[in-house]
């Protein structure tokens, strides 16, 4: 569903009886297609979204926290330069467009007083944000060149012109009855024919309106009767009176309550039992987005690191690969032995120049033919044979030991890639990133890489009152295991797959089944099974765990300990969260 310009004129109207004459406090800019302005009114502080992306492109209030990127992008620090401190003294629409218009009365680095113009343009897959002043660009969220297009451009310095209008009706400047008389000369669906027909409002108006007009009827349009002609009339008349007075903020959810669609009139075609109403058209839009945005920021925040670590990932397991092929051809290393062995045996057989020799195997009693180097005697291709014979076992050794390392790799870096994938915010990502620039699988710059407080373990309580904790990631899963936990605490984590140390802290008391149950349960739920049925989790107390100097990050060692099975129950970990204290 995306906003239509019907809707955008009136939540625009709503933003400006709110935000008219307020200061602009702060600018960020928390993706690469959102802005988040916070500005103050004499009694209340709002931050105003005005996001580009295309499947999302709206502008409102929200309440959502948003987390910023340590470096402001450019545009931004744009935005800052220009807008901070300004005063909203207007806020318009281009009419039957999806365009809105913040002007702000700003002070120029000279001191006079200017307008800027923020025009936030909100067309799908062609939303964009551009700051605009005396009629020319000064820059835009996306520019748009004569590659990206031939008709109009959006360059720093340009004149700013509108986009052109679709050749259509505008619903609200035409009458009920014209706009049907439209309609009805084309051989389609009710619903299509009125889309075809008007411009400013979506498909989901159009639907709403032959629905009340004719029912689940699949009506074609120039079929309609006298009387439903009528009837159709008069639904569009109900839906421009819903837009007059002001609009009736609805959303429409399916079976499953998943949003679906909004507008700013009554959607009946969903049945009332499946309708939202609110009191404002900036709550019902974060409503329906806010759910979608959070993963999508996260996904674009995440999309880099987790490109990187798959590769380091695939790297691994490439290299491991080459490893054991290299092994295989190191067996043959005995083959080399016997060899100079036959060789220094029949020495006299060997004359320099000869690129072969024939002798007798004492071993088998075969005879086997050995391939020379022309350049050398006898003597000299037997030590040429044992001299790679040491090489190829000194490889083997090496090459055995790397395959060791190598497993441990692949190991971590799947957890890691685990970590990343199911990672819940920016700070999280920016604990991962110190992890691997703590490995040397990242570069660390002194200067942009600032330290940050680390988060908190994921802390639980068990049904009998036990203290649950979970690591975030590996670092974490280290502090909690080898500095956190005690001896008698009890340890779990799922078997053979990433995930995270799940540690219950016994207090010096014994741990009842039901709590142990629960931890497992929690420890399924952190980890790359989570979803599984009877996943295999080992539990040892905390005395058993050990590390060595060699192991990554996350990763311990125990032989002592037991296997469970468990499905974890739905809703696990939101009933056994521990709120926080109140203050």
């Amino acid at each position: 569903m995306a906003l239509d310009a019907a809707l955008l004129a009136l939540a625009a109207r709503e933003l400006k009886q709110t935000l008219l004459d307020a200061k602009i406090d702060k600018i960020f800019e928390p993706t690469r297609d959102e802005v988040v302005i916070t500005l103050r009114t004499r009694t209340d502080t709002f931050k105003l979204l005005l996001s580009a992306r295309s499947g999302s492109a709206r502008a409102c209030l929200t309440q959502d926290t948003f987390e910023n990127p340590a470096v402001p992008p450019s545009f931004c620090m744009l935005l800052r330069k220009h807008l901070t401190g300004g005063r909203l003294v207007d806020l318009r629409v281009e009419q039957g467009d999806r365009l809105v218009f913040f002007e702000f009365q700003c002070t120029n680095e000279m001191g006079d007083l200017v307008r800027n113009i923020l025009a936030v343009e909100l067309m799908g897959r062609y939303s964009n944000l551009v700051l605009v002043q005396d009629g020319r660009i000064i820059d835009a969220l996306k520019r748009v060149d004569f590659e990206d297009s031939q008709i109009r451009q959006l360059l720093p310095g340009l004149a700013y012109t509108l986009p052109q209008k679709p050749n259509k009706l505008d619903l609200f400047a035409v009458s009920s009855a014209g706009l049907v008389a439209a309609a009805c000369q084309k051989d389609l669906p009710v619903a299509d024919a009125l889309m075809r027909s008007c411009a400013g409002v979506g498909p989901v108006v159009c639907r709403e309106a032959a629905f009340r007009a004719l029912g689940e009827s699949a009506a074609q349009a120039d079929m309609l009767t006298e009387s439903e002609k009528t009837a159709l009339i008069a639904a569009i008349d109900s839906i421009k009176a819903d837009y007059e007075a002001g609009g009736k903020p609805c959303l429409a959810c399916d079976e499953t309550g998943k949003p679906v669609e909004f507008s700013f009139t009554a959607l009946t075609q969903y049945g009332e039992q499946r309708l939202t109403h609110y009191d404002s058209f900036s709550t019902m839009l974060e409503g329906y987005y806010s759910t979608k945005d959070r993963a999508e920021r996260l996904r674009q925040k995440s999309k880099d690191l987790a490109k990187t670590v798959k590769n380091l990932h695939e790297r691994a397991i490439r290299k491991q690969a080459a490893r054991k092929e290299e092994l295989a051809q190191s067996g043959k290393a005995d083959q080399l032995r016997l060899y100079g062995e036959l060789l220094q045996a029949n020495l006299w057989a060997v004359d320099k120049s000869m690129r072969s020799v024939q002798v007798l195997n004492y071993y088998d009693g075969q005879t086997i033919e050995i391939p020379l180097d022309a350049r050398l005697n006898g003597v000299g291709n037997a030590q040429k044979y044992f001299k790679e014979y040491k090489k190829k076992q000194t490889a083997a050794k090496m090459l055995k030991k790397l395959l060791e390392e190598g497993e441990r790799e692949i190991e971590y870096l799947g957890t890691v890639l685990y970590e990343v994938e199911t990672a819940t915010g920016e700070q999280a990502l920016g604990e991962i990133r110190a992890e691997l620039k703590s490995q040397g699988y990242l570069k660390y710059y002194k200067i942009r890489d600032k330290k940050q407080k680390p988060a908190d373990f994921y802390r639980y309580r068990s049904s009998d009152g036990f203290l649950i904790l979970v690591g975030r990631n590996n670092l974490q899963n280290d502090k909690l295991t080898l500095h956190t936990a005690r001896g008698k605490d009890l340890w779990f984590h799922v078997k053979d797959a990433p995930g995270s140390h799940t540690v219950v802290m016994s207090e010096g008391k014994d741990i009842p089944l039901t709590t142990q149950n629960e931890a497992a349960m929690l420890a399924v739920v952190h980890s790359s099974l989570a979803g599984g049925a009877k996943v295999a989790v080992d539990y040892t107390e905390v005395k058993n765990i050990r590390k060595t100097g060699d192991l990554k990050p996350g990763m311990v060692l125990y032989e002592k300990y037991e296997t469970g099975y468990i499905t974890p129950e739905e809703g696990i970990e939101e009933r056994l969260r521990e709120q926080p204290a109140k203050k």
